[in-house]
């Protein structure tokens, strides 16, 4: 994996609890440039955790984060909050499973919470492009993130609430006055994700035109233990209950690469050349999951007898 050396600019505290870093390269040469909707897998005291960029994708001299401090996480907001400019810290190049469609009519875009981070360089690119966009965002009370310069951008636009019943209602009219051709992004906890999609579903949008990338990665079950046969070596690798596909192949001495370990960013995919995989990732596609020929597997199990891989 290509591993960038980034060192902090600036830290700001833009909202209760949200903290903006803005990183560059150590060395000062260009970045990577990556569409909206991109993150980073940071390395974080010992934790990998993938962050949204914020900022507008052809600007290579710089990225921009946003963390939510999370006193129940695994650690990486309080290590990334606790970052202060001339700070180093490893990152993976830029990946994006939540980039906007250009050929889109319009955008409607939906956050929750935090959620906002992707939406707000989907926002800014729409600007850059002329693209037109909507947004709806639900926060907590005092915890809107970038308010000011969304309702700048956006104007009327821009809609915005802390309040259960009246997010529904504003839902409710936005998934239902879109012109066709209208593709619709959601990014918050898993409750407003299933939510959103589920009552764009029932309001007949078609799936290919729904997108949704979760800010936090959802505990999966344990599963059934299964095995895993190496194809190109006849081996057989037994996945317990509660051992992910990954540790396991790892455990036996096969190198996966790998980075977020959350379903995010592609990095541990391996090829599926018998049967069934049970797909729980944030990034492949719905044609990529239909034909069966690869997972993630970091976070994705077996729903057959077991899995022969292209190892």
């Amino acid at each position: 994996m290509t591993v960038l050396d980034l060192v902090v600019r600036r830290s700001t505290e833009v909202a209760d609890g949200i903290r903006e870093l803005e990183l560059a390269a150590a060395d000062g040469g260009a970045l990577p440039a990556h569409p909206a909707g991109s993150h980073l897998v940071l390395e974080c005291g010992g934790a990998r955790n993938a962050y949204s960029l914020t900022n507008v994708g052809r600007d290579p001299l710089r990225y921009t984060i946003a963390v939510l401090r999370r006193p129940d996480g695994r650690g990486g907001s309080r290590y990334l909050h606790g970052l202060r400019p001339g700070d180093r810290v490893a990152a993976s190049r830029p990946r994006s499973a939540f980039a906007p469609v250009t050929t889109a009519r319009k955008h409607l875009l939906i956050a929750g919470g935090i959620g906002i981070t992707p939406l707000l360089a989907h926002v800014r690119d729409a600007a850059r492009w002329g693209r037109e966009v909507e947004l709806l965002y639900a926060h907590r009370p005092g915890a809107g993130a970038f308010v000011d310069e969304l309702a700048s951008r956006l104007g009327p636009r821009f809609g915005r609430t802390t309040d259960r019943v009246a997010f529904r209602a504003a839902l409710a009219a936005a998934l239902t006055t879109q012109p066709l051709g209208t593709h619709l992004y959601v990014c918050g906890p898993e409750p407003l994700t299933d939510r959103v999609l589920g009552d764009a579903a029932r309001a007949g949008w078609v799936p290919q035109r729904l997108h949704r990338e979760r800010f936090a990665a959802v505990e999966p079950p344990p599963g059934r233990p299964f095995v895993a046969r190496l194809a190109r070596s006849g081996r057989d690798v037994a996945v317990p209950s509660g051992t992910s596909l990954l540790d396991a192949l790892r455990a036996a001495g096969v190198d996966v690469p790998n980075l977020c370990r959350q379903g995010l960013c592609g990095e541990c995919r391996v090829p599926v050349l018998a049967g069934v995989p049970l797909h729980r990732d944030e990034y492949l596609t719905d044609d990529e999951r239909a034909a069966g020929d690869a997972m993630l597997s970091c976070i994705s199990r077996c729903d057959s007898d077991g899995l022969t891989l292209d190892l």
